[in-house]
C-alpha cells in the first residue's frame, strides 16, 4: 500500500470580524498513483480570537481504491489574534431639561459611539446606574465612571471607555408679581388696593406666597403701590425667578365747584374811651372734605377803633385763595366784618348861678353857671361848648330864669329848626325819659320810636 498523508493548511490573522478559513490540503508521503487522487472538504473556520483545527474530510476519486492506501490525516491550525490597536468607546450620558413643577424628574440611559466598527456594544457590559433624578431647580449629573464598563471581547486587547457627562437640568419658574393699579377722585381717605396678580409661569401647584401691600395715596398725585412678599413654608426661593412690578395709585383732584362763604365777625359795642376791636371770621363750606386749613388768607381779619363809628374789617375775595391742590375749583364769597362803636348817654348837670336882691329901682343881674355833675367820667367840660348867654337881668320885683331857646342852639350848630324856635330849653334828658323843656339827642335808629 502506498502511505499518504493529507495535511490541511495552518493559517493566522488579526481579528477582523470575518471567519479565517483555508481549504488547502497538502498530500505528502508516497502520494497517489498516477491518475488517482481524492477530493477534500475543508470545514475548519476561526472567527474570534483563538485557535482551532482546520478540519476536513476527503473522498477518494473513482479508480482509487482505499485498499491500496494507508491514509493519514493531519489537521492544520487556524489562529486569530486580538486587535492590538486601542479601541475608544465613548459613552454619552443622556441629558434632559425640565421646568420646575414640584414633581420628581428623571433622565436615564446613554448613547454609545465606537471608533472601530468591529467593536460592538455587545462586546462590553455595564454595571453602573444610568439614572439621574431631581426635584428642585438646578443641574444634576449622572456621574457614570469608566469603571462602570467592562470589555468582554477577547478580540480587542486595548479598549478605553470615555464618559461624556450628561445632565438633568431643572429650570426655575419665571414668576411676575404685580400689585394693583387703581385710581379715584380725592376724598380725604387713603387709596389702597392689596391685590397682587401672579403672571408668567406662575407657582407650582400647591405653592405660593403671602403679600404685604403697603402702597397708599391720599393726596392728589401718583405713587407706587409698594408691596413685599414672603414665600409660603412649602415654597423654595431657589425654584423661582421672581420679578416684582409695582402698580400705580393715582388720586385726581376734585373738579366740582367748592363754595366757601367767609363772613367777617361783627360786633356792636358802646363807646368806652378805650381801643376796641373785632377779630376773625366764620367759614361755611359746601363740601365737608374741604377744610378751613385748606384756605390761604393774605389780608387782615382784625378791625380796631376808639371813637363812635362803624369800622369795616376790609375782607375781600382776592384775599382768600385755595391752598390745597386736591381741589381745582374753589369759589370764595366774602361778607365783610365790622366794629360799630355806638354813642353812650351822658347827663351833664348845669346849675345856673342865682342871686337875690332887694328892689331899689336899678337893674340887677346874675351871670354864669356851674357844671355840677357829669354822669360819665369819660365826658369832660372840654367835650361841650356853651354858645348861649349865661346872664339874666331885671329891675322890677320878680324871679328871672336864665333860659336858652331852641333857636339859639340851632344857630350855634348851624342846625335846622323844625317846630317852634322860641321853645325854651332848661335841661338835658335821655330821649326815652324826656319832658317839655329837656334837650335830647338821636344817634341810633332804635330810639326813633321816642
Amino acid at each position: 500500500k502506498r502511505n499518504v498523508t493529507f495535511t490541511s493548511a495552518t493559517d493566522s490573522k488579526v481579528y477582523d470580524g470575518e471567519a479565517l478559513a483555508s481549504d488547502t490540503v497538502t498530500v505528502t508521503g508516497d502520494g497517489f498513483a498516477t491518475g488517482e487522487g481524492a477530493a477534500y472538504n475543508v470545514t475548519g473556520s476561526q472567527t474570534a480570537v483563538g485557535s482551532s483545527a482546520n478540519t476536513f474530510t476527503y473522498t477518494l476519486k473513482d479508480g482509487a481504491k482505499a485498499d491500496n492506501y494507508n491514509v493519514t490525516t493531519v489537521e492544520g491550525t487556524l489562529t486569530v489574534t486580538p486587535i492590538a490597536d486601542k479601541v475608544t468607546v465613548t459613552i454619552t450620558e443622556n441629558s434632559g431639561s425640565e421646568k420646575y413643577d414640584g414633581e420628581l424628574k428623571t433622565v436615564t440611559g446613554y448613547t454609545v459611539s465606537i471608533d472601530n466598527n468591529l467593536y460592538k456594544e455587545a462586546d462590553f457590559t455595564f454595571t453602573g446606574n444610568a439614572t439621574v433624578t431631581g426635584t428642585d431647580a438646578g443641574t444634576y449629573n449622572m456621574e457614570l465612571k469608566p469603571a462602570d464598563f467592562t470589555n468582554n471581547s477577547k478580540n480587542f486587547s486595548d479598549v478605553e471607555f470615555v464618559i461624556v457627562d450628561g445632565t438633568l437640568t431643572i429650570g426655575k419658574r419665571n414668576v411676575t408679581l404685580t400689585s394693583a393699579t387703581d385710581s379715584k377722585v380725592y376724598d380725604g381717605e387713603a387709596l389702597t388696593n392689596d391685590t397682587v396678580i401672579v403672571t408668567g409661569d406662575g407657582f407650582a401647584i400647591g405653592e405660593g406666597a403671602a403679600y404685604d401691600v403697603t402702597g397708599s395715596q391720599t393726596e392728589s398725585g401718583s405713587s407706587a403701590n409698594d408691596f413685599n412678599y414672603v414665600f409660603n413654608s412649602n415654597t423654595k426661593a431657589m425654584n423661582y425667578n421672581i420679578t416684582s412690578v409695582d402698580g400705580t395709585l393715582t388720586v385726581t383732584p376734585v373738579t366740582t365747584n367748592i363754595v366757601v362763604k367767609i363772613k367777617g365777625n361783627s360786633e356792636t359795642t358802646p363807646y368806652n374811651g378805650n381801643l376796641q376791636g373785632v377779630t376773625g371770621y366764620n367759614v361755611e363750606i359746601s363740601n365737608p372734605i374741604y377744610k378751613e386749613s385748606d384756605i390761604a388768607f393774605s389780608g387782615n381779619n382784625t378791625v380796631m377803633g376808639i371813637d363812635v363809628g362803624i369800622y369795616t374789617m376790609g375782607l375781600k375775595e382776592e384775599q382768600f385763595s385755595n391752598a390745597n391742590t386736591n381741589f381745582e375749583n374753589v369759589t370764595f364769597i366774602v361778607t365783610d366784618g365790622a366794629l360799630e362803636i355806638t354813642p353812650i348817654d351822658v347827663i351833664v348837670t348845669i346849675t345856673e348861678n342865682s342871686g337875690s336882691y332887694i328892689y331899689d329901682g336899678t337893674e340887677k343881674s346874675v351871670t354864669g353857671y356851674e357844671v355840677t355833675n357829669i354822669s360819665n367820667a369819660l365826658y369832660t367840660e372840654d367835650d361841650f361848648k356853651f354858645s348861649g348867654t349865661a346872664s339874666v337881668s331885671g329891675t322890677e320885683v320878680d324871679v328871672y330864669d336864665m333860659e336858652v331857646t331852641a333857636e339859639r342852639i340851632a344857630q350855634h350848630f348851624n342846625g335846622e329848626i323844625i317846630g317852634d324856635p322860641n321853645v325854651k330849653v332848661s335841661s338835658v334828658a335821655k330821649i326815652e325819659s324826656g319832658k317839655p323843656g329837656n334837650i335830647c339827642f338821636l344817634a341810633n335808629p332804635k330810639y326813633e320810636q321816642y
